[in-house]
């Protein structure tokens, strides 16, 4: 019996497992080890969605599902066409795993729990006889007589036929290092998906309060999202915030560490300032001997609407025909662009995405294949694509591994093989 190849997946996370055990069933060629890190396994799935993981999102076209990525659009727009959304679900539909759609498009597992995507995923590896190395830190990796060599910290070392990189993204550039001796380029890495802190802010005594539909624009930026916004004891999250920093990922990292900046928030998107103005002269005439306090007219959490009111310099137990003009004017401006001060960020770790990572140029969309060295390829995160959240990020991570996965398993096929040419 001859030889097999083997394959080396360094990073035990979504891309990393999808690669392996992919390219695992598809050539009977391939001898493919997984190597991690640290001593967990698939980490990000377990927390993804609170708990649920957000495998991926409904949508079925390509160009719409580009709008969702703030960096790596011509990249992806070409490795979507190998694997797509349809695919992913597909694929985990022929191994048991049946996905349900939310309202808002994420896609989760109709268990609810991210451990039926964790366990398809490691059945896939013993069933496709993956093995998997955990704590194997890669020190250095390099190239010698068509063989890849990686060494761990510790003095160990393994010896490839190829090797895919899917250890995600890393928050400090110093941490590409070993990645770098291959004379690959990266992007510096800086974070993308988080929170707004607003320390001292009067609007955190609300904590838990949330509006399903605000508006928030990021001052002095052409920066604008709309949906969920949740109140937190530090500041902002929620779906719009998200969005809002992974759009403004480089933007704000520019700014300096602090990340200070301001935000306008208007939490009755449906309407702005004049036509606002003109629902409250309205309110005044059809209302005007209700108490406003009791009377809560935009569906706002009744928490919010009292402090909007203590803000503009409303008693709640007045009547709309008593508003002056000046806190009628002060409403408006609450109401549609209450000023807020961002004084720094939190990250929480299922939503933790780096912007940044491997040059895209330096990869080929359509194998995954690095374009400076034969039989080096990349997925996931630890390229220069992130996506805003939604199962975009997930997406990635399935269609990179699986186009990488395809690729590593036809070379594998080939009647004696020597390595490709890139």
């Amino acid at each position: 019996m001859d030889q097999k190849s083997k394959l080396v997946v360094i990073g035990g996370g979504a891309a990393g497992f999808f690669c392996a055990v992919n390219a695992a069933r598809m050539s009977p060629a391939l001898e493919v080890i997984i190597v991690e890190k640290s001593n967990k396994l698939l980490s990000k799935v377990k927390v993804s969605g609170g708990g649920r993981c957000n495998v991926t999102h409904a949508c079925f076209s390509i160009p719409e599902i580009l709008t969702r990525y703030p960096r790596g659009v011509n990249f992806i727009k070409k490795s979507f066409y190998h694997f797509f959304t349809t695919d992913t679900i597909k694929w985990f539909e022929e191994r048991g795993v049946k996905l349900k759609t939310e309202k808002d498009g994420r896609m989760f597992p109709v268990s609810n729990s991210s451990e039926t995507i964790i366990q398809c995923l490691l059945d896939e590896a013993k069933k496709n006889d993956v093995s998997i190395l955990t704590g194997h830190d890669v020190k250095h990796l390099y190239c010698d007589k068509q063989k890849w060599i990686i060494e761990f910290m510790g003095a160990k070392k393994i010896e490839a036929d190829f090797i895919c990189i899917a250890c995600g993204g890393y928050p400090k550039s110093s941490m590409f290092e070993w990645m770098r001796g291959t004379g690959h380029t990266i992007e510096e890495p800086v974070p993308s998906l988080f929170s707004f802190n607003m320390p001292g802010d009067p609007v955190i005594d609300l904590m838990g309060v949330s509006v399903e539909n605000a508006e928030v624009r990021i001052a002095g930026t052409k920066l604008i999202e709309k949906g969920p916004l949740m109140i937190t004891h530090w500041g902002m999250s929620g779906p719009v915030i998200l969005r809002l920093s992974a759009w403004g990922a480089r933007l704000l990292a520019a700014r300096g560490q602090d990340y200070k900046f301001t935000i306008h928030v208007n939490w009755v998107s449906k309407f702005n300032e004049n036509s606002m103005r003109e629902k409250l002269l309205g309110l005044r005439d059809s209302s005007g001997s209700l108490r406003i306090g009791n009377r809560n007219p935009f569906e706002l959490p009744q928490r919010l609407w009292e402090y909007l009111l203590q803000r503009s310099g409303i008693n709640a137990e007045a009547r709309w025909a008593e508003v002056s003009s000046t806190s009628q004017n002060k409403l408006v401006k609450n109401l549609c662009s209450h000023e807020y001060e961002v004084r720094g960020k939190t990250t929480f770790k299922e939503e933790f995405v780096t912007a940044g990572g491997v040059k895209l140029i330096e990869v080929d969309p359509n194998t995954m294949q690095s374009r400076l060295h034969p039989n080096l390829f990349f997925a996931g995160e630890v390229l220069d694509v992130d996506g805003i959240t939604g199962g975009f990020n997930f997406q990635h991570a399935w269609t990179s591994g699986f186009v990488a996965a395809k690729t590593i398993a036809d070379f594998a096929d080939l009647s004696g093989f020597r390595g490709s040419s890139s």
